[in-house]
Parts: structure tokens; sequence; C-alpha cells
């Protein structure tokens, strides 16, 4: 949603209450509805974004279409949001209005779990999910924890920010669980996948890219971005791999890509939603080398990579 998009979704009719509009997911695999509501007012520790743009991730799709359980339908999608800050709710500290802010997928966490007392926060018990199990950015306007925002630089493309609010921040993440790997396959090279590219190579590493067999602009894209070698995900790369991370849906890229690592190596599934992973023999898996899944991502996640950014 650009910030033009945003501004005529805004209802400021004089003599009446004032009301946001949303795109809204009342059940799977249906359209989202346009609904006028009226205007909410930050709770407690909250606060009231002014969206400018919001953009649209593999697992909103995976919420669309039913693939994830238990959506707190109905819903608003979207959780690559950017946003002005045009209220506070009370106890709000470190945010003023009119401040550009994102928030991103984890909305939420209890804060007492064994996971989050642990700092694993991204496991917690009984967490919240922007667009997913609490209103998300496809609107004029969001409500959301202020303890789970972070403030963005002033001056930036609102529609570039946003992806990296997840797609950079998963990528983020799943680039650290791979740990000091030099050599990475990357499968799927989309959103998350073109950003993390180029942190990688930044840091050193080189990329192999992985793309639908048959998908020649994907590979020159790859190859554009500083790719060591781009090829098909049924062809195997140059060399053996220090590690993996699967971007894509597809199970069956699990054993593919573990046939491609190293000894001591690591496949890094990426997707909060795979199709199921084939039989494999245990050859694959053997002489140490380890699949992981990445779930979700922490606050301390988002301000490294502010960090990183940043340098």
């Amino acid at each position: 949603m650009t910030p033009s998009a945003a501004t005529r979704l805004m209802d400021a009719v004089p003599g009446k209450k004032p009301i946001m509009r949303a795109m809204v997911l009342r059940a799977p695999n249906m359209p989202l509805v346009l609904e006028q509501r009226p205007l909410p007012a930050p709770g407690a520790g909250e606060v009231r974004l002014k969206i400018l743009a919001c953009g649209v991730c593999r697992t909103d799709l995976h919420v669309v279409d039913g693939e994830l359980p238990k959506p707190a339908l109905p819903i608003v999608p979207g959780h690559e949001i950017v946003g002005i800050v045009d209220a506070l709710g009370a106890g709000v500290s470190g945010f003023a209005v009119g401040q550009h802010v994102g928030v991103p997928w984890l909305g939420h966490t209890c804060g007492c779990c064994a996971f989050c007392v642990d700092g694993h926060e991204n496991l917690c018990d009984d967490p919240l999910f922007t667009g997913y199990t609490r209103d998300g950015g496809y609107a004029s306007h969001a409500i959301a924890d202020a303890s789970y925002c972070f403030a963005l630089p002033e001056g930036g493309d609102p529609a570039e920010q946003a992806p990296l609010l997840c797609a950079g921040l998963i990528g983020w993440r799943s680039l650290k669980m791979a740990g000091k790997a030099r050599s990475i396959g990357i499968y799927g090279f989309g959103a998350a996948a073109h950003i993390i590219a180029q942190v990688a190579r930044t840091q050193g590493r080189r990329i192999f890219a992985f793309a639908r067999p048959g998908d020649e602009a994907t590979k020159q894209f790859a190859l554009s971005l500083g790719a060591s070698w781009a090829g098909g995900s049924d062809e195997a790369p140059p060399e053996m791999l220090d590690a993996a991370i699967i971007f894509a849906p597809v199970g069956a890229l699990v054993p593919r890509a573990l046939g491609h690592v190293r000894k001591g190596g690591i496949v890094v599934c990426d997707g909060i939603h795979m199709s199921d992973i084939p039989a494999f023999p245990y050859a694959k898996l053997w002489e140490e080398r380890k699949i992981v899944s990445v779930a979700n991502l922490t606050r301390e996640d988002a301000r490294e990579f502010s960090r990183w950014r940043a340098r």
C-alpha cells in the first residue's frame, strides 16, 4: 500500500466519528473485503499508526490460503508495516507522534514463559503475530504494541523499508543460523533471498543461487547481485557448500540441499509453512550434517540488523 493509497483510505467527514478502512480476511481462501471501521484508540502500551506502506509476504498468502492454522478471523493481514505514529496509549515512552516506525511479524509475547525468560521470545508459548492473530497493515491505520515497534530512519522510502521488516529480518536470522559458512546455497531466490544475498556478499561470503528449473530471469538477477553461481533447483552446484538456506516452501528441497552440503554443514529451513519432506537415506544426514528451522524472529534480531545496516 502506497502513502497516497493510505491517504485515500482515510475518511474525515466533518461531524462524523473518525473512521478507518481495512482489507479484511473473513474466511480462508476468500478474497479480502474492504471494510469501514471506527478509528480505534490505542490502549495502554500501544501506538496507533497511520500506515504509509505494507509489504506482501509469502506468510500473508499462507494465511489467506488457509495453510496456517487458527488465524484470528476476521483478520486484517499484513506484517511488513511502515507507518507514522498518530496516537500514543498510556504509558508509552520512546516514541512520539509523527515518528516513523516499523511493525514486524512478532507483535507481542507473554514475557513469562520458559522460552521468553531464556531469551527465546520467538518461541513464546502465548504470542501474537501481526496480520495473523492481531490485525495487521492492509488498512489505513493499525494498532501495535509499542514494545514490538521499531524506529525507522526519517526520509526513507516506505515501500523499500517495508520488506526489511520480515524478508530482511527472517533472512538475517537465517543467515545467523548458517553460522560461519563461507559458501551458502540459497533455494528460492525471492524477497528474503535477494536481501540476504547482498548482506552475505558484503560479509565476504559466496552465494550459490537455486531457482526454479528454466527460470533464467531469476538466475540472471541472482548473478547481478553478486552470486558466484546460479542454476536450477534440480542442478548441482560446482562445489560442495558449507550451508544451504531454503526459502521456498518445498519440502523436497531439503534432501536435495543435504546432498550438496559438505560434512558438518547445515540446511536452514526458513519458511513458516513447507510441504512434507520426503524420506531420504540416512547417509545424506550422516557426518554431522544438520537440519534446522527458523521460527519467527526476536526483537534483538531487529536491533542487530538495524545496527548492521547503519555501519
